[in-house]
């Protein structure tokens, strides 16, 4: 399905020249919006360009990119078609900002982890590897993507009150089960991103990309 480049609000930022030739494709938590995660990125990826969506659902007033029926029980029939949505948009902002070649590397915090995480299992051929910060496991799927040697980043906090540790480990063994190859950053904090996070994951993708 194709889906307008303008009917997300976003913002795109392109390489500089001697940028590593991927996208950042940044994902914000509930409440967040298209600028929240703009400062990480050079943090993450210097000089790569950036393509930053807001969610179209709103929680109470709040951005969020699919909806909940409460806390950490999600609406699986909305994430779904959600998840179309966003990776059929990728595609149109692929040809709108001619970067049609360059790996789409996704970095979500919270709710944009989760439907970071939902892309990588339904759409397995938009996404080159993710950096998943606090996320859960969207959904278990009937059969498994093939995400061979696809690099997945998951970091995640040992105190977190939202997201229990047992949560980010079933989300790592799925995707290695599904054949990515994923690193478990656990920090002592809780549901934020921290500096060490940030740290460990520029790290990985300096490694992975």
């Amino acid at each position: 399905m194709t889906v307008a480049v303008e009917s997300f609000v976003h913002r795109f930022i392109p390489a500089t020249k001697d940028g590593p030739g991927h996208v950042l494709l940044l994902l914000h938590g509930t409440g967040g919006n298209e600028d929240d995660l703009l400062p990480l990125a050079p943090m993450l990826s210097p000089a790569a360009a950036v393509l930053s969506p807001r969610g179209k659902v709103l929680e109470n007033g709040m951005p969020r990119f699919f909806r909940r029926l409460a806390e950490g029980v999600f609406d699986l029939e909305d994430l779904q078609l959600r998840t179309h949505e966003l990776a059929d948009w990728i595609t149109s902002a692929r040809d709108a900002y001619d970067f049609t070649d360059a790996p789409i590397i996704a970095a979500g915090f919270s709710n944009g982890a989760n439907i970071a995480a939902s892309v990588l299992l339904l759409r397995p051929e938009v996404l080159s590897g993710a950096i998943l910060l606090s996320p859960m496991v969207p959904f278990i799927p009937g059969d498994l993507p093939d995400l061979r040697e696809v690099p997945v980043f998951i970091g995640a906090g040992r105190s977190d009150p939202i997201v229990p540790t047992e949560q980010s480990e079933r989300l790592a063994t799925l995707l290695r089960e599904a054949g990515a190859n994923v690193e478990l950053h656990w920090d002592p904090g809780g549901h934020a991103i921290s500096r060490g996070e940030i740290d460990a994951a520029r790290r990985w993708s300096s490694s992975a990309f």
